[in-house]
C-alpha cells in the first residue's frame, strides 16, 4: 500500500472512532513551505481541488499551522469569525476543528495537520478536543 493508502485507511479508521462524517490529512512540505493533502474522506471534488495545497494562515488548516493550535467552527455552514474559507461550506458538515501534529522531540516541527468534520452543529468541548488531538497525534509517519 503506497503512503497515501495508509494515510487513507488510517482517516476512515480514525473517523470512525470519533463519530465524524469527513475529514483530511494535510502534510507540510518543507521544500514549498505549505501543507500538501495526503488523503480526503467525504470532502466534495471541488473542495478537494481548493485545498490541495495551503499557505500558513489561509483556512482552519493553514491557522491551526499558524497557530499552533487546533482551530475549531461550531457550523461550517454559517461561520462568520473568517477562519472557514467559502468553498468549506460545499462539505456535508456542520462542526469541525484543523488540528495541528507535530514531530516529537527536540524540533518539533509541523508533520501536517488533521481535519475532522461532524454532522451536527455543536462547539467541541475540551474533553472532546482532547480527545480528537490524541487521535491526530497517531497520524502514521
Amino acid at each position: 500500500m503506497n503512503a497515501n493508502g495508509e494515510l487513507e485507511t488510517w482517516l476512515v479508521a480514525a473517523l470512525a472512532r470519533q463519530g465524524a462524517f469527513a475529514g483530511t490529512i494535510h502534510l507540510y512540505d518543507a521544500a514549498h513551505d505549505d501543507l500538501r493533502l495526503a488523503a480526503a474522506a467525504n470532502i466534495p471534488e471541488s473542495v478537494l481541488r481548493a485545498v490541495a495545497t495551503i499557505p500558513r494562515g489561509k483556512g482552519m488548516a493553514g491557522l491551526a499551522w499558524e497557530r499552533r493550535a487546533p482551530v475549531q467552527t461550531c457550523n461550517l455552514q454559517t461561520d462568520e469569525t473568517g477562519d472557514v474559507r467559502p468553498g468549506a461550506r460545499a462539505v456535508d458538515a456542520q462542526a469541525a476543528v484543523a488540528l495541528p501534529v507535530f514531530d516529537r522531540g527536540p524540533s518539533a516541527g509541523l508533520r501536517g495537520v488533521v481535519g475532522f468534520a461532524f454532522r451536527g452543529a455543536r462547539p467541541l468541548t475540551d474533553a472532546a478536543l482532547a480527545r480528537l488531538a490524541n487521535e491526530a497525534d497517531g497520524l502514521p509517519t
